[in-house]
């Protein structure tokens, strides 16, 4: 009988377990934990993240497994919701063009709880990561339209990030797990009615969101759970008429980009890597008005600015207008076209913009809410030729002096065709690991971390992670 989608993804996740992944894809794993690691400890003093925190010892049960940036050993479901969340609380997670996904966000958690547990090496922890990474990627290709340009998750107001990500973060857990072949399948097919998440959040504010990647690393290792004591998972779950590809996206979907090279050509290192920690879509602004800003133009000087961007995007970063040019939050500022362009010229941390240029305190600031207030968000038909693909912007100044300058920005920082230093990303790292740890254990992770592939004993980094 022809294979479904579900036997094809495990079939291919069992043979990477026996097999083990290329060098050169454990190395870009390894990168992915160390980047996941670091957002997570710069995000222990967030209030989501006390929140579930807080909410994890009420439930109370044995632990084997960390809460990164706490003394907490929990049980691994609990531990993968409290790092989860971490992990995608500062919208400084990696993400996948053109399916606008966040994919290490759910499964480096899920994976490193089940990992932990069960004595797994690193060489194991990677090869399940790289693994589930990709599927995660994959199934949000799927509901990739082409024709639309768009992915038709987003379209339809879901966070392919949180639905997609329970389901490849489950097959990584499975993999750990030491479950046969069926059993990742059946994994795979438990997770699928767990994924979820809304976007709503995005436009108008609300703090869940940021739960949405630990509830999914949650669902995984609980499905993966369910799979290893004999719960079942239907074989046809992602193509079937009563599937998740028809259920969240209808007849707009690829379903062969699912498994299309499957194991010959990998997604995984072309994944972007995030240089500052708010919504993907506002990062070719924030480099258009730093080049500005670069040029000598100064704020005082500025009349008005027009901030050009992919249609599709707007409705994220731009509207509603009165809320994105006066941020309730600095939370709800990342997810500003106005205000980045804003922080773009008066920030100056990290990478450019960091997490300082996102606190209650900073999205109040009569200076940058003035110069966001002169921000128009416009449709851009450049734009719109290039995304999703990259996720581009224009910025015009038109000048108190008479003057317009412009600044085009076609691709982002952090991806192939713009990519982040190796000096990059550990500074990256170093700059969000030190608001928890010391420099000299922060230079340790990063050792670990990189080294992850001839550890056999997880114990040393964990600790570490517990701050």
């Amino acid at each position: 009988m022809t294979q479904t989608i579900v036997q094809r993804l495990a079939e291919f996740a069992a043979s990477v377990r026996a097999k083990g992944l290329p060098s050169e894809l454990r190395d870009d794993a390894a990168r992915r934990v160390l980047d996941v690691l670091g957002n997570s400890l710069a995000a222990t003093s967030e209030r989501p993240a006390a929140a579930v925190g807080a909410l994890v010892r009420e439930w109370g049960g044995s632990g084997r497994a960390t809460a990164i940036g706490s003394g907490d050993r929990l049980p691994e479901p609990s531990a993968a919701l409290v790092n989860g969340t971490l992990a995608h609380s500062l919208d400084f997670d990696d993400t996948h063009l053109p399916s606008v996904l966040h994919p290490s966000a759910s499964v480096v958690p899920a994976a490193l709880a089940v990992a932990e547990a069960r004595g797994c090496s690193g060489a194991q922890l990677l090869d399940a990561i790289g693994v589930g990474v990709e599927i995660t990627v994959r199934l949000g290709m799927a509901g990739y339209d082409s024709e639309l340009g768009n992915s038709v998750f987003f379209e339809r107001g879901l966070h392919a990030t949180a639905i997609c990500g329970a389901l490849g973060a489950a097959v990584a857990c499975a993999m750990l797990s030491e479950v046969d072949e069926d059993g990742i399948a059946d994994a795979l097919g438990i997770a699928s009615s767990m994924g979820a998440g809304l976007l709503e959040a995005n436009r108008t504010g609300g703090t869940v969101k940021r739960v949405h990647c630990g509830w999914a690393a949650h669902a995984a290792v609980t499905a993966a759970g369910m799979a290893r004591h004999g719960i079942t998972g239907p074989p046809t779950v992602l193509e079937g008429r009563f599937g998740l590809l028809q259920a969240f996206c209808g007849d707009q979907t690829d379903v062969d980009a699912i498994t299309r090279g499957l194991g010959d050509e990998w997604e995984l290192p072309g994944i972007f890597f995030k240089p500052y920690p708010c919504n993907h879509f506002t990062h070719a602004g924030i480099d258009a008005a730093r080049r500005l800003r670069e040029r000598g133009v100064a704020v005082e000087e500025i009349e008005s600015l027009e901030l050009g961007a992919p249609t599709a995007v707007l409705r994220t970063i731009g509207e509603p207008r009165e809320d994105k040019i006066r941020p309730r939050s600095g939370y709800h500022a990342a997810f500003s076209g106005p205000y980045t362009v804003a922080a773009g010229f008066l920030g100056g941390g990290g990478l450019g913009v960091f997490h300082d240029d996102f606190t209650d305190a900073a999205a109040a600031s009569p200076e940058r809410l003035a110069l966001a207030a002169k921000v128009t968000c416009v449709p851009d038909t450049r734009c719109d030729e290039i995304f999703p693909h990259q996720f581009p912007a224009v910025l015009r100044a038109r000048l108190r002096d008479g003057r317009t300058l412009e600044e085009r920005v076609d691709a982002n920082r952090g991806g192939a065709a713009n990519p982040l230093s190796a000096e990059e990303l550990a500074l990256k790292f170093r700059l969000n690991a030190t608001r928890v740890v010391s420099a000299e254990a922060a230079e340790r992770i990063t050792e670990l971390t990189y080294g992850l592939a001839g550890l056999t004993d997880l114990g040393e980094l964990t600790r570490l992670l517990r701050a």
